[in-house]
């Protein structure tokens, strides 16, 4: 049997946009003589649509885009149709729809399954919308057995997970119940590392029951959430015999008969698939939502560096507006390295001093401010004069203003709110800093792209006379590796303290944490690259007393 995994990139809410792309890869798998074509998880509208589900009229157009998925398909008579879609449920109370796993062929509605496992973890909240399944079947094409399941009903394997969340393993159920093949349709959001689970995830199913594991995934970032693609077939075995491209729409048809060889789990390095997230998840927010230019403050530091080379990578340096803001603690290689990056990736630059509006600030404010020292008041005037140009200039010409902050910084509030964390996308928001120079490294890794000057200079806000940013913070390997700990892994002070680190300094990280909620509430969206980022995946409360 021949069948196409179609790994493609929706936009939310664009049901004519998402059904071309449905429409142009089911001719594309009839010129391959495909019997079957898969397409992600809630295809047709995006994943995730979040809150526009309880909206009625968005529920209208989903029911009308199936009609037209089904209309379409009487052009491809021979085909079968696999894609995700929503399924009202039969009550007149509670959770009104189902996620479902939808088949078709020539204009007929054959098979519909459920899904089970409704994750409400981190950035998922689908019992919010859905109801879960209340059976599992098979599906039975050419004479096959197929098992079909959605995204989370995959993630419960007992090999791979000590902590179950659901006490149900649909795909165990499905095996068990006799499949010949295990499908599994997802949009599952992009973290570092998640890929190598994904795939050890299907080898536990295909080997528990010698059978193939199939899964197309969504591809392309909507908001916070990049999706990688990665859809791979692994055989009966374990092994894996097709493998798709990560961060790239692919459409591919593959003879379940005659699968090609086994080949190695090829994910790239952490810091290149890091770097190609980001790019992705700037390109697509910047298409989805509109806006074709950046503007982006260049300070001649590591974290506006790599704003800029990842904003010139995902749009071209011409769509690129650089602006180095000098003051009077601006130091001249500051300036010589933004000039000498901006050159080096042929951004638009423009240099806007703003010494005379800062003296023009403590000027205004001297009244207010008499018989105090000056502090970090004065200092973030700075930082909130350099916010305001560049959101001038996002208004006056229509560029996205992007912000540079790196997750370091967000998690303890080194930051100033209405300054340099003005913007529309938070770029690096969920970057430790650490991984911003490893990511650096990576782009200098056929020349100096980025100054090197700009990669060994002691990182500082430059808005005092010799600042840097461990007078304030911890080194940013110790700092970083805390975070990880506290923010990733889930640990309390005393077991984070037993790991060998500072009290003195895991309580001030800590606390310091806990404190700055309030600015990480108001802050820009930003991309999601790890298990824990700041954002919808994790909700703390701000006016609250704990530890």
């Amino acid at each position: 049997m021949r069948i196409t995994l179609a790994q493609l990139n929706p936009t939310i809410g664009d049901f004519c946009g998402n059904i071309k792309k449905m429409h142009e890869a089911m001719l594309r798998a009839t010129s391959d003589n495909s019997e079957m074509i898969i397409f992600p998880e809630l295809f047709p509208s995006g994943y995730p649509p979040k809150d526009l589900l309880e909206k009625p009229v968005f529920i209208k157009r989903y029911e009308q885009a199936d009609k037209n998925i089904s209309k379409l398909s009487v052009s491809f008579p021979e085909l079968f149709i696999c894609y995700g879609t929503i399924e009202k449920t039969d009550k007149t109370s509670g959770k009104l729809l189902y996620n479902t796993a939808r088949i078709i062929k020539n204009g007929k509605l054959v098979f519909t399954q459920r899904k089970s496992l409704l994750p409400t973890y981190d950035v998922f909240d689908e019992a919010r919308y859905f109801l879960e399944a209340d059976e599992i079947n098979l599906f039975t094409i050419k004479g096959e057995q197929w098992g079909i399941s959605i995204c989370e009903d995959a993630w419960n394997a007992s090999e791979i997970f000590d902590d179950r969340l659901y006490d149900i393993d649909p795909v165990e159920n499905l095996g068990n119940a006799g499949a010949q093949y295990l499908l599994n349709i997802s949009a599952s959001p992009f973290t570092l590392g998640k890929a190598a689970i994904r795939i050890q995830l299907a080898q536990s199913h295909a080997r528990r029951h010698g059978i193939p594991f199939i899964l197309v995934n969504q591809v392309g970032a909507n908001d916070e959430l990049i999706s990688d693609g990665r859809s791979f077939i692994v055989d009966g075995k374990g092994r894996i015999r097709v493998s798709l491209p990560a961060f790239k729409e692919s459409v591919i048809t593959v003879d379940l008969d005659n699968l090609p060889d086994p080949v190695d789990d090829v994910e790239s390095e952490r810091t290149g698939t890091a770097y190609d997230a980001l790019v992705l998840g700037i390109s697509d927010y910047m298409s989805k939502c509109g806006f074709k230019s950046v503007v982006l403050g260049l300070s001649g530091g590591v974290d506006s560096a790599l704003t800029c080379c990842l904003a010139a990578a995902a749009l071209g340096p011409q769509n690129v507006h650089a602006v180095y803001m000098p003051s009077p603690y601006s130091a001249d290689a500051s300036g010589e390295d933004a000039r000498t990056l901006a050159n080096n990736l042929s951004v638009h630059y423009d240099e806007i001093p703003i010494s005379d509006t800062f003296d023009a600030y403590k000027i205004m404010m001297r009244p207010w401010f008499k018989d105090t020292e000056e502090d970090v008041a004065e200092e973030n005037f700075q930082a909130r004069i350099r916010g305001n140009i560049l959101m001038g200039l996002s208004n006056k010409f229509g560029y996205l203003c992007l912000s540079s902050g790196n997750k370091s910084e967000l998690s303890v509030g080194y930051c100033t709110l209405y300054g340099d964390m003005s913007g529309g996308l938070a770029v690096l928001a969920d970057v430790p800093k650490t991984l911003v120079y490893q990511i650096c490294n990576y782009i200098n890794r056929d020349g100096n792209v980025i100054p090197q000057r700009i990669l060994t200079r002691p990182p500082t806000a430059e808005l005092r006379p010799d600042q840097t940013d461990q007078d304030t913070l911890p080194p940013y390997d110790i700092l970083d590796s805390v975070l990880d700990l506290y923010l990733e892994q889930h640990l309390g002070v005393e077991e984070i303290i037993d790991k060998g680190y500072d009290k003195e300094t895991v309580e001030w990280i800590i606390k310091t944490v806990i404190r700055n909620e309030y600015k990480r509430i108001q802050a820009a969206p930003g991309l999601k690259i790890t298990s824990k980022a700041f954002g919808s995946g994790r909700r703390m409360p701000i006016a609250a007393k704990y530890s």
